[in-house]
């Protein structure tokens, strides 16, 4: 009892605890990689088409008109209620899915699963707020690794429970609603949070560093995080009385907060860098999240679950796994990424295009498996390093801003493939040319960024020509011989 005090003590210790036992319960769904074999079985009867054309959709309609509001409402009021919502979503969307039958309501499900996507983001934004600077990057690795952790164990749990337990896929989706329904009754317990990134700041004082702008290194015994934010003591109590400006009309400050976001978001953008960046996180994150939506269906086209083993949860698991073990690699990979960068970006994305293609073109279930893990490791790499040229020059709010700007952006384009290619009032093309159809998507994105990132290393190869041909001319034939030399690099760019 003691021990519990002492940590309720504690300003970052008791809310971290309590969100990752949040994020581990609610990521804990051991039904979730069984989906459309549970659709499709006998306990919904739900036909392939009617899963893949009319169901799935939905929820890409909800996500995308609730993202924005929910991004707002959110950092308005203070997360902690939005991640009570989060909890009633999710009692309410497996609710549905264990007791409700037919089309019209496995469309709800999807719009409510939907709303618990939305508002995933205060799950990563609460604990920002909660504790101070210093202790950002320990309780990010904490709140990310119990996620991971969670999905692991939750896939292999199902695999195991459906393949050697028998258990069915109902009494699956029974264990999934208990475990987030303990995910809801921890959410009661995070402290309601003081302040928030944008409308709730403490200290007007907050400086963003420009993007592009690398920080000035402070002195040995000063964090960097606390010189960006001028002084952590006064972050978290505020400015004093004399300091504290007079508040204004809280419609006039809503009004202002979002006219400093747009600002905010015009300077980051207008750097060249973080642009292409950005562009390649929203247009990847699109085709991302269509295929992991969909590859269920295909591995049930390709091995129907009725009358074949199926291996979902293993391979989820394995998947995730490697997924964790790409992304940590990027912590030891010493690369200029200014150079090269965009080069990994195209050679990476060729290897999920050519992933995709093989999902495509194979009629085997484990190729198609082992392509899915190709795919998933390859885009849980790059992102990680996106993630990072991103963040790296960026203040904490700053970053947030672009990172919900990128992901509307991602599923916008992911909307309109899905009107496009999926929707039963589109072209409602079947799943198998679906693939070829992101296949080809991932190949453009390859080209993009391959045409670029060779554009960039011949210019930089032709500069240094320039340079060194240009240094201290000695005579006239010398410097008409320099000068023929430039031309022929501009030229040949």
């Amino acid at each position: 009892m003691g021990c519990w005090k002492n940590m309720k003590s504690n300003t970052w210790t008791f809310p971290t605890l309590i969100l990752c036992l949040y994020g581990f319960f609610y990521t804990m769904k051991p039904s979730e990689p069984f989906l459309t074999p549970y659709l499709t079985g006998p306990d919904k009867n739900l036909t392939i088409d009617e899963v893949t054309n009319q169901v799935f959709p939905v929820w890409t309609y909800s996500y995308l008109a609730l993202l924005v509001p929910v991004f707002l409402i959110t950092d308005y009021v203070r997360y902690k209620p939005i991640i009570l919502l989060q909890g009633i979503s999710f009692i309410v969307t497996w609710l549905l899915l264990l007791f409700a039958h037919g089309l019209v309501a496995m469309q709800v499900v999807e719009f409510f699963y939907g709303m618990v996507t939305a508002t995933e983001v205060a799950y990563y934004a609460y604990i920002y707020s909660v504790v101070s600077t210093d202790h950002y990057q320990r309780v990010t690795s904490y709140c990310r690794s119990i996620t991971l952790v969670a999905a692991t164990f939750a896939a292999v749990l199902g695999q195991l429970l459906v393949s050697l337990a028998d258990v069915s896929y109902f009494h699956l989706n029974a264990i999934t609603l208990a475990s987030v329904s303990l995910a809801f009754v921890c959410s009661f317990l995070l402290p309601m949070p003081q302040k928030s990134m944008f409308f709730h700041r403490k200290g007007n004082s907050e400086t963003h560093p420009q993007p592009d702008r690398v920080v000035t290194e402070p002195g040995p015994n000063i964090s960097s995080s606390c010189q960006q934010d001028k002084d952590c003591t006064a972050a978290d109590t505020g400015p004093t009385p004399a300091q504290q400006p007079q508040q204004p009309e809280p419609q006039h400050h809503v009004l202002r907060v979002l006219v400093q976001l747009g600002k905010d978001l015009k300077d980051c953008y207008s750097s060249r860098k973080l642009l292409y960046w950005s562009l390649w996180w929203a247009l990847a994150t699109a085709g991302f999240n269509q295929v992991v939506n969909y590859i269920q269906v295909l591995w049930d086209f390709r091995a129907p679950s009725h009358s074949s083993a199926v291996y979902n949860g293993a391979v989820e698991a394995v998947a995730t796994f490697l997924s964790s073990v790409a992304s940590f690699m990027v912590a030891y990979m010493k690369m200029n990424w200014d150079l090269f960068g965009e080069l990994a970006l195209g050679i990476f994305s060729t290897m999920d295009a050519v992933s995709l293609f093989l999902m495509h073109f194979t009629t085997n279930i484990w190729v198609c498996y082992a392509s899915y893990l190709i795919f998933k490791a390859s885009y849980m790499l790059l992102i990680t390093i996106a993630t990072f040229q991103i963040a790296v020059n960026l203040s904490m709010e700053r970053y947030a801003l672009m990172f919900g700007l990128n992901n509307f952006v991602a599923l916008v384009i992911q909307t309109i493939l899905t009107v496009v290619a999926v929707d039963s009032k589109g072209l409602g093309l079947d799943i198998v040319t679906q693939f070829l159809i992101y296949g080809s998507y991932f190949s453009v994105i390859a080209g993009i960024f391959l045409i670029r990132s060779t554009y960039m290393l011949v210019s930089r190869k032709c500069n240094r020509k320039t340079v060194r041909f240009w240094k201290e001319p000695q005579n006239l034939t010398e410097y008409e011989s320099k000068e023929q030399t430039v031309t022929s690099c501009v030229t040949q760019l």
